[in-house]
């Protein structure tokens, strides 16, 4: 494997060094690393003043495959996903077969490898078919060569608070953790956008914030009793972030993500009536975006996962109403991250580092990705332009979708390079092809 001497690199935005990888690890950090004997074959990289982190982890990817091969491939969805910095992703299992068996979770893992951009790691679902009665065979998908460690219906909530019980318990066994769409099917029936002035000024049924804090509330005390892991999904609400930081001065063993549009996008967009803008959870107010970033920035919300759910062009080419919810996400996230948190002043790249690789692959137990920036871990890195803007074109994008809600805008920061164990996916900012 070719080595690479990333010089002039910025480690989680410090002092800028030199960094060695080869062998699938990092070998050096510092003045050093061009003197080496490794170096001397190294292909020599001036990455001067460019920021270095671990390489991306989301745990929501919505790949598609198999079953809605139109919207998304798992490797379209592995090339978006190099290309916005990610080495590993999660992909949920709202697939056709729903991924609730060892043979589906097995497949969706080969064709991860086969694309060989990230480490595709499948989401197993918590009941059978998604349909919320029975729990699915979630012995078989832990101890299949996925390994599933963790467990969703996302798309629908596990709205049964007996079958949400007993997952929890069951997942105990594995180490495992599930993964709540927290949803109160029956306060969001018909619900077109958030429920608020917004709504009522346009006459669309609302999705009231309360839907999703009683499971929120719910299921950190489910979780408590029980003594398990639940991770709240693409929380949305300045409610939901105040019980999240009560389950945690409590010590329940509960963390919690945000979107970066959640972060980034309020309801005021839905007065366009263009579906790109339809989501689930739906768009929130200003206090509510505020209430989130606050929440990232303190630690109350753990993670940041994209959420990147691409639909085909008739699912979102409609009337509002007929339009599938979703919105694609990888290749915009870390952009949107750096607009809404760092280039404000709430975090800075090592936050970033935490919130998008670190913590994600700790609750997802993925060993070997999210690792510090130190000599002898593996080489799962991105390397960023935060200086670079870029005007967002949906037809330039990997992702087999179009149904960005950040097309036209201009964003911050550029992914340059990313490395998967060591090996480029990504260079100055294009596709690279694995090798075969």
């Amino acid at each position: 494997m070719t080595a690479y001497l990333l010089q002039g690199v910025r480690p989680l935005g410090g002092e800028p060094t030199d960094v060695l990888v080869g062998d699938g690890t990092i070998l050096v950090i510092g003045a050093t690393a061009a003197g080496t004997a490794e170096a001397t074959e190294a292909e020599r990289l001036d990455v001067s003043g460019l920021v270095l982190l671990p390489g991306l982890v989301d745990l929501h990817t919505h790949l598609r495959e198999p079953g809605r091969e139109d919207a998304e491939t798992i490797a379209s969805g592995s090339r978006a996903a190099a290309l916005g910095g990610f080495t590993c992703v999660h992909a949920m299992a709202n697939t056709l077969p729903v991924a609730d068996t060892a043979g589906v979770v097995e497949q969706v893992w080969q064709l991860g490898r086969d694309a060989g951009y990230v480490d595709v790691r499948p989401v197993g679902a918590v009941t059978a078919g998604l349909g919320g009665e029975r729990l699915a065979e979630l012995g078989a998908m832990a101890q299949s060569h996925a390994a599933v460690r963790v467990f969703s219906d996302d798309g629908k909530c596990v709205a049964d608070p007996v079958v949400m019980r007993r997952a929890l318990e069951y997942a105990k066994a594995f180490d495992a953790v599930i993964a709540q769409h927290a949803q109160e099917p029956r306060l969001t029936t018909t619900a077109q956008m958030h429920e608020g002035q917004v709504s009522a000024e346009l006459g669309l049924a609302g999705w009231p914030a309360v839907a999703e804090e009683a499971i929120v509330a719910r299921d950190v005390l489910l979780a408590e009793h029980v003594g398990s892991r639940l991770h709240v999904l693409h929380l949305s609400t300045a409610g939901s972030v105040e019980i999240v930081r009560w389950a945690k001065t409590r010590g329940i063993d509960v963390t919690a993500e945000v979107t970066p549009h959640h972060l980034y996008l309020t309801d005021e967009r839905v007065r366009s009536y263009d579906p790109v803008f339809k989501v689930n959870p739906p768009l929130r107010t200003a206090a509510d975006v505020e209430a989130v970033r606050a929440g990232l920035a303190d630690g109350t919300i753990d993670t940041v996962g994209t959420d990147h759910a691409p639909h085909p062009r008739e699912d979102k080419d409609c009337e509002w109403a007929a339009a599938a919810f979703g919105m694609t996400g990888l290749e915009t996230a870390l952009s949107v991250v750096q607009a809404a948190m760092v280039d404000t002043g709430a975090m800075t790249w090592a936050d970033v580092a935490r919130v998008m690789s670190a913590t994600p692959a700790r609750i997802g137990r993925v060993g070997d990705q999210g690792r510090p920036l130190a000599v002898g871990e593996p080489a799962n890195l991105t390397v960023v332009d935060p200086d670079a803007r870029r005007v967002v074109v949906p037809a330039d994008q990997a992702t087999a979708s179009v149904n960005t809600p950040f097309a036209g805008m201009e964003l911050p920061g550029r992914v340059v390079a990313t490395f998967l164990h060591g090996r480029p996916t990504v260079m100055d900012g294009r596709l690279v092809e694995p090798a075969t």
